[in-house]
């Protein structure tokens, strides 16, 4: 039943929001939808990796809380410092080294980091040791890179445990 159904639960819910997108509960439709509701999560099952398990989940809770805290602050500091008294802003790249390999912490991090308003995840290196970021106004580089990995790459680690 693995191989024949990989992901159960996606298939179910690809059938459910086909219907509903059609508004209708006609055999064709219903036909269509178990067709896609199977070949889809056969077809996309390569394409999954492996990620590190979940091990503190009210640790990412409390992480989810404080990344919109931390958005909500953003884009108040950004809305003045753009719609402000003029003020000269010091756009800039930094490096931040990364304590983490995995790909899903990694992404996590960088989606963090670009929610976050006046910076911006631009790339991580091939050998997953660094992350380039983009900072709206960076006025001391490591303070900026001490906080990213305090405030972010800290909690991610002990939530998957990497």
């Amino acid at each position: 039943m693995t191989r024949f159904l990989p992901h159960p639960l996606l298939s179910l819910v690809l059938l459910v929001v086909w219907l509903l997108l059609n508004n209708t509960i006609a055999a064709g439709h219903i036909l269509l939808g178990g067709i896609l509701a199977l070949v889809i999560p056969l077809l996309t099952t390569p394409l999954q990796k492996n990620h590190p398990p979940l091990r503190r989940p009210l640790l990412a809770v409390k992480y989810l809380f404080v990344l919109m805290w931390d958005i909500i602050l953003s884009n108040i500091e950004v809305a003045i410092q753009v719609m402000g008294p003029l003020r000269k802003l010091t756009p800039g790249f930094i490096a931040v080294p990364l304590d983490m390999t995995a790909d899903l912490p990694i992404t996590l991090l960088a989606s963090s980091i670009s929610l976050t308003p006046g910076t911006v995840s631009v790339e991580v290196s091939k050998d997953h040791q660094w992350l380039y970021v983009h900072v709206l106004n960076l006025k001391n580089e490591a303070e900026t890179i001490q906080s990213i990995k305090q405030r972010y790459e800290k909690p991610l680690k002990e939530i998957f445990a990497c």
